[in-house]
């Protein structure tokens, strides 16, 4: 070849390969998708009345939402608001990792199905999914239902998918309600990832042989099915195993793993028995010791991509790092070991078993949060991106942008506004009407029904967690009548005398804005938003916890109720002081990790 025809070349593509855009994918975590106007195929119910839209509409109890760490309603309406925001940047791959539906009940990945395929055919986006301990509820389909959905006359109603797993009198029958196993979720929503896309530059699974040289979707679409796809979880248990990459686009390999480990409570029962396996929240912990060949599956993937130039991105539904800051110790300490999700938080060999096996980067949902997580290990760096769930404050998703093979940048978008987030507010009034007669019950408050913003709705919604839930279940109940009534004033005289605070010249007066239960708010702010809760904390009393903090952790009495606030206090500033999760640059090539 002509020695300056070479040269051009050489110069036309590296000028190519520069002008090429940065690839970009966003992370929808925990949509917890429940179809609103959604149908069954076996019964007439379509829900009831709104007054506001005249629209039939199925939904849950606004006492149920409050009383749980994710809404079923308004994240209809969030995701909506999510796949416009997607659409308008233009971004055309997302990625979905796991508890797409809350409970995969048909009539909700149906719903579900739909919604992803109009995205698809109007703007181009692809999406990928893995799923999560939502879905499937367990390996195999099984009967179930709900008896706090919403009825026409305020009161809830049950809908179950059959008469014998019915509690309330007034309820609806259907199939549809059932809870779906693997191959129900695989066969409605195959085209999401778990089947390869003809378009996908490759496609594989644990199980299939092939490799990139020798690649074709006919290969593929076999080894996508279903009986193709199952592992032992013990000896003569076979589960399936959805976990597949797939290469979307040129360069980038989108690893989804099945973090699901449904594990067996009686090994003399039939495999096939569906009520026989352990749900799959604790993640990770239990993928290390029932599903190994998924550790090895990396391990092989990673040098494979590294062979081939492959960038890889890796999703799932559980987190692989400690997801508290550093504050897991203290939390035990003041709440105890089955407190606060503790049985959530991921070993320690979770990280070194993936980082060892050559992965870097991975994003994960399931604990409702914004946090990153960072650990190097034998001179390997993994990084963990927690993304927040669309059902919870802070509700958001994010976004990456490969820049290089090297350098990458994620983005934290949150959902302040949502349109028709308020659209069912006529509804939960009737539902509160009728609460306030039935004195047994603690009733939830109104003034949520105020919201401005579906922000505004989800800080009102953790803030009700937190005082329905939260305190009762994590808390000692003794600590909390102890100092229920105390202000940031009265905190500040258990460790400082009035002739301390005036030689350092501290106004007690400025302390007495905000009480106990603000400061154990703010606390679950952090926990949920990471750096984001700081827009919703006053300055001047996020510089007085700082400053609480300090004067709390010079105390070495023994007083318990003082103890426990000092812990309270060191939880806070761990959960304040964590690493970049807002808007962050992850740099491979010097394993650092710098805020933007």
């Amino acid at each position: 070849m002509n020695k300056g025809i070479f040269s051009f070349l050489i110069f036309a593509c590296t000028l190519l390969s520069a002008q090429q855009k940065p690839v970009q994918i966003a992370f929808l975590s925990d949509v917890h998708f429940q179809d609103l106007y959604g149908s069954f195929s076996d019964n007439d119910f379509k829900g009831i009345i709104n007054p506001r839209t005249g629209k039939e509409t199925i939904l849950r109890t606004m006492d149920a939402q409050l009383h749980s760490t994710r809404i079923f309603n308004e994240n209809y309406f969030a995701l909506l608001k999510a796949l416009d925001d997607i659409a308008k940047k233009g971004i055309k791959i997302v990625a979905m990792p796991g508890d797409f539906s809350d409970d995969g009940q048909a009539y909700n990945l149906r719903g579900l199905h739909r919604i992803l395929e109009q995205y698809h055919q109007k703007y181009g986006i692809e999406f990928y999914m893995t799923t999560g301990n939502h879905d499937p509820v367990g390996p195999f389909r099984q009967d179930a239902g709900k008896d706090d959905f919403l009825g026409q006359d305020g009161y809830p109603i049950g809908i179950y998918s059959k008469e014998g797993v019915k509690k309330s009198g007034n309820s609806i029958i259907t199939k549809d309600i059932a809870e779906s196993g693997y191959l129900e979720i695989l066969n409605e929503l195959k085209d999401f990832g778990f089947y390869p896309k003809k378009q996908d530059l490759f496609w594989s699974t644990p199980f299939t042989q092939y490799s990139p040289k020798d690649y074709s979707y006919e290969k593929a679409l076999q080894g996508a099915d279903y009986t193709q796809r199952m592992y032992n979880v013990s000896e003569g248990f076979p589960v399936p195993d959805l976990s597949y990459v797939a290469e979307p686009v040129q360069g980038v390999w989108l690893m989804a793993i099945d973090g699901n480990t449904y594990i067996p409570k009686n090994t003399k029962e039939n495999p096939t028995n569906a009520e026989n396996y352990t749900g799959a929240g604790i993640g990770y912990n239990n993928v290390l010791t029932h599903k190994k060949h998924l550790i090895e599956w990396v391990k092989k993937t990673m040098e494979e991509a590294r062979k081939n130039g492959k960038t890889v991105i890796a999703f799932t539904h559980y987190p692989m790092i400690d997801f508290n800051d550093g504050a897991t110790k203290e939390i035990k300490d003041l709440l105890g070991e089955k407190k606060w999700q503790m049985e959530r938080v991921p070993e320690e060999q979770v990280a070194q078993a993936f980082a060892e096996a050559g992965l870097q980067i991975h994003f994960a949902g399931h604990m409702h949060i914004n946090d990153t997580g960072i650990r190097k290990i034998n001179g390997r760096m993994l990084v963990n991106i927690q993304v927040p769930s669309l059902a919870a404050y802070i509700p958001a998703y994010k976004v990456l942008t490969i820049q290089s093979p090297d350098k990458m940048e994620v983005r934290t978008e949150v959902l302040n506004d949502v349109p028709q987030f308020n659209e069912l507010f006529p509804l939960y009034e009737k539902e509160y009407e009728v609460l306030q007669k039935d004195r047994k019950k603690t009733v939830w408050n109104k003034d949520i029904l105020k919201s401005a913003s579906y922000h505004d709705f989800m800080l009102f919604h953790l803030k009700e967690l937190v005082r329905l839930r939260m305190i009762p279940g994590d808390w000692p109940k003794d600590f909390i009548e102890k100092t229920k009534e105390f202000t940031g004033e009265d905190l500040l005289l258990l460790v400082q005398t009035n002739k301390q605070l005036q030689e350092t010249r501290i106004h007690k007066e400025a302390f007495k804005k905000w009480k106990m239960e603000d400061l154990i708010f703010d606390l679950y702010k952090f926990q949920s938003a990471d750096e984001l809760a700081k827009k919703d904390i006053p300055g001047e009393r996020l510089q007085q916890y700082m400053m609480l903090e300090k004067l709390f952790s010079k105390y070495e009495g023994d007083d318990p109720m003082i103890l426990n606030l000092k812990s309270v206090f060191k939880v806070l500033s761990l959960l304040y002081t964590g690493d970049p999760a807002d808007h962050f640059e992850i740099d491979l090539k010097t394993s650092s990790v710098n805020r933007l």
